[in-house]
């Protein structure tokens, strides 16, 4: 069996929607229960195993560079992927990352910076894709914000329309993710995930699973504030497995 030992953290959009915050501070700098957004991210990934990390920036880069430096202070190792002044959006900024040799050609766990969760990422170290098999969706049950759903699934396998009575389910920004969903694609192109994802879904090459583990998508000033509420009344100490 084959042990994921690498991910990583979307972190180069621009967080228009947390202006004014985000004018002068990065989204995964801004502070979440006391400390900056991606940093929960780094230290769960460490909790669990995962030492070597890759995060792709774009917007105010030098400030999450010069904050979070090499990653020693958190006990893991950070390669930093460097994109233009506009990014290049999700697929995009993973295959620059391949490119550059900033992530290895092989599985990786990805994670969008902008959300916040006490999934334990230790639960996907083990898991292994098969060799068609280009990912694996972390999906939970829908917010208010998205209550339409993303992608249902079907037999273990993700898909973007339901079959008969199956519920749909939003997808989590977690996943198991093979390098090569994103052969192809063209250095310094933008390019997003979702188109890549839904055609591989067609190739059932997609599966999936829903957790039940807190999930707040921090994208606005409200859950912002919604997801600060949480872990005062639960305490930070609770984050893994509250």
């Amino acid at each position: 069996m084959s042990v994921i030992t690498q991910a990583m953290i979307l972190a180069a959009g621009k967080g228009t929607r947390l202006r004014p915050l985000t004018l002068e501070t990065p989204k995964p700098l801004v502070e979440v229960g006391g400390q900056p957004l991606i940093v929960w991210h780094i230290q769960a990934l460490q909790a669990a195993g995962i030492t070597d990390i890759t995060i792709n920036v774009s917007w105010l880069a030098d400030k999450l560079m010069d904050t979070l430096g090499d990653g020693s202070q958190y006990g893991v190792t950070l390669h930093w992927s460097v994109e233009d002044d506009e990014p290049l959006e999700t697929a995009g900024g993973i295959f620059q990352a391949l490119q550059m040799g900033k992530l290895r050609d092989e599985p990786f766990i990805l994670v969008n910076s902008d959300v916040w969760t006490t999934y334990d990422f230790a639960q996907l170290q083990n898991y292994e894709l098969s060799a068609d098999q280009r990912a694996h969706l972390l999906l939970i049950d829908n917010p208010e914000h998205n209550d339409g759903g993303d992608f249902a699934i079907n037999n273990g396998l993700a898909s973007e329309n339901p079959v008969g009575d199956a519920d749909k389910y939003t997808f989590a920004g977690i996943s198991v993710m093979s390098p090569r969903l994103v052969d192809g694609l063209v250095t310094g192109q933008p390019a997003a995930l979702a188109p890549l994802l839904k055609q591989a879904m067609i190739k059932f090459q997609i599966t999936a699973e829903v957790i039940k583990d807190n999930w707040i998508d921090v994208g606005t000033p409200e859950r912002l504030e919604q997801v600060n509420d949480f872990i005062n009344s639960k305490g930070a100490d609770n984050h893994y497995g509250a």
